[in-house]
């Protein structure tokens, strides 16, 4: 017993060296694994090896900030006073050559990708119109938020979807992710027996958000997602101006969903002001939660294309809630203040992952009633519709009819053909009025009908869209901006934050409509910047030709099928 308590004694003595040793220890073995990975198959271990660099980078930059914050501040502080004296020339300056480059660059895109870009470039100009026409405050906007709100869209934007390493990058994660859940259908084999997958959305696409729950848990439980959205949230702070509450919700709704963002600073929300509760009722509103990303990717929608709208809109939601509800308090938290960001309630590693699959159960009941009572409930309005309509000779008329003409020039302005705004516009319709899953649903349908090919137009009724209005589809619907989320965004701010039930009740409504214009925002950009691939199904490309002289002289399409074939 002496012996014990004299090694207790030891170890409490040297607490800390212990630790710095194991530590050292652990990452000794680690780097040399990394090491002998990448000496064996360095292509191989490429991915270890970028994940490694990157680790190490912010482990040392955490390290020199927590230790050297004050003389790295007091470096930088003649920049920063000097930066202060002259900003009111710098900022006219700066904004002549952003409005220089912006021209510049459309130009030279248009003449090399051509004039379809304009349209979107023309409606992102349109939504911050309307939101400024329409903003709660419109002589009290900060400009410095939304302009480099937008600016920080357009570059992730342009880094994505137009550099190739971007463009890579995030079509491996999205493969990486796709591979990685299909670990739920071992879960959902066992359970439900080998034909689960006949009972698709059920068995197949439930389990997934029960599974990436579950991970979800288990990264907030180790610390690594309240990390992340720190860094994320971090970067908006800097770059936007805006306080950091706002930008810390901002960068969690990349990754959690418009009800568990708000807990990340739960402390601070009965002391936050009008124009940041908005802020953080618009983030939630225009982005989606990572555990229904996998369910929509199970249906077929681009992976790469929906992480990238998830990253898009964190930026763009803070732009459009400043200009829809500026600022006009004076914030009480600050960095300054110590903000500190709310840890998991797990013990260990297994209580952790067990709370993770609890708590979707209601989610996962949540979204299968709704469907039920959504789809239930579109039908009979469907066939009220029609029966309206055949009273005057129109028995075609129906729900989506009613928000393709509703939302058609939204679509339309965001990018979309002519001809698929329509079709677009009652999803869109689908999206606001009912909720995204069964938009998302709709459109899974129309990329299936491309991939297998047939007619465009059956009875007159068009079958599947392009290439790039199903692109421009996927990043203006992806976002919580429904009336379904708006009894929830409410309920769940006012459990949350009692004191702020009236201001919560008053700008929920305002906070959806700048949710969905944020996603439209996003939409837009995307469509200025995708590049565009085959539009047109290749068998139907090469079927409408006799022989190969109908095709011009190096056509790219007929180039892109021929690959296709090859490969």
């Amino acid at each position: 017993e002496k012996k014990y308590d004299k090694i207790c004694e030891f170890y409490e003595k040297h607490k800390t060296r212990i630790h710095y040793v194991i530590h050292g220890i652990l990452m000794t073995v680690y780097l040399t694994v990394v090491i002998a990975a990448c000496s064996l198959n360095f292509q191989r271990a490429l991915p270890l090896f970028i994940v490694t660099v990157i680790a190490v980078f912010f482990i040392c930059w955490d390290f020199l900030i927590s230790k050297y914050e004050d003389r790295i501040a007091a470096f930088f502080s003649p920049g920063e006073k000097y930066m202060k004296k002259q900003w009111f020339w710098l900022k006219w300056l700066l904004c002549a050559v952003l409005i220089i480059s912006i021209i510049c660059w459309l130009i030279f895109d248009t003449t090399k990708k051509g004039s379809r870009q304009l349209i979107s470039f023309g409606g992102l100009v349109m939504y911050v119109l309307l939101m400024f026409i329409f903003s709660k405050y419109p002589t009290r906007v900060a400009w410095r938020p939304v302009l480099s709100g937008i600016g920080l869209q357009f570059i992730l934007g342009l880094l994505i979807l137009r550099t190739e390493v971007g463009f890579d990058v995030f079509n491996w994660l999205g493969i990486q992710i796709q591979a990685f859940l299909e670990y739920s259908d071992v879960g959902a084999k066992f359970v439900f027996g080998d034909k689960y997958k006949d009972h698709f959305f059920a068995f197949k696409v439930l389990p997934i958000v029960v599974f990436f729950s579950t991970v979800m848990s288990i990264l907030y439980h180790v610390g690594f997602m309240q990390w992340l959205v720190r860094k994320v949230g971090w970067i908006m702070h800097i770059f936007m101006g805006t306080t950091p509450v706002e930008s810390l919700v901002a960068a969690g709704n990349i990754f959690v969903g418009q009800t568990e963002s708000p807990l990340l600073v739960r402390p601070y929300l009965p002391y936050i002001t009008k124009s940041e509760l908005h802020a953080v009722m618009t983030a939630g509103f225009s982005t989606i939660a990572g555990s229904v990303l996998g369910a929509y990717i199970s249906f077929g929608v681009s992976s790469s294309h929906l992480l990238t709208a998830s990253v898009m809109s964190a930026p763009a939601s803070l732009a459009t809630s400043k200009l829809f509800w500026p600022e006009t308090e004076k914030s009480l938290v600050t960095l300054r203040s110590g903000l500190q960001m709310a840890k998991g309630e797990s013990k260990n590693l297994l209580e952790a992952a067990t709370q993770g699959a609890s708590t979707s159960i209601r989610l996962v009941a949540n979204i299968a009633v709704n469907l039920i009572s959504f789809l239930a409930l579109l039908t009979f309005l469907d066939s009220a519709l029609s029966w309206v309509g055949s009273l005057f000779d129109y028995p075609q008329l129906n729900f989506e009819n009613i928000c393709a003409h509703v939302f058609m020039p939204f679509s339309f302005m965001m990018g979309v053909d002519w001809e698929d705004s329509f079709i677009v516009g009652g999803l869109l319709g689908y999206k606001t009025f009912f909720n995204e899953f069964l938009a998302y649903e709709r459109l899974s349908k129309l990329i299936h009908n491309r991939e297998k090919g047939g007619s465009m137009y059956i009875n007159g009724v068009k079958q599947y869209m392009t290439v790039h209005s199903e692109v421009i589809a996927t990043y203006a619907l992806c976002g919580f901006a429904n009336f379904s989320s708006l009894g929830l965004v409410i309920g769940s701010l006012t459990s949350i934050a009692p004191s702020k039930k009236k201001e919560i009740a008053d700008g929920a409504f305002r906070a959806m409509i700048a949710g969905t214009i944020t996603c439209f925002m996003t939409a837009c950009v995307a469509g200025m910047l995708t590049v565009h691939g085959l539009e047109v199904p290749c068998h139907i490309l090469l079927g409408n030709a006799s022989n190969f002289t109908d095709f011009t002289v190096n056509n790219i399409e007929l180039v892109e099928c021929c690959q296709h074939h090859f490969t």
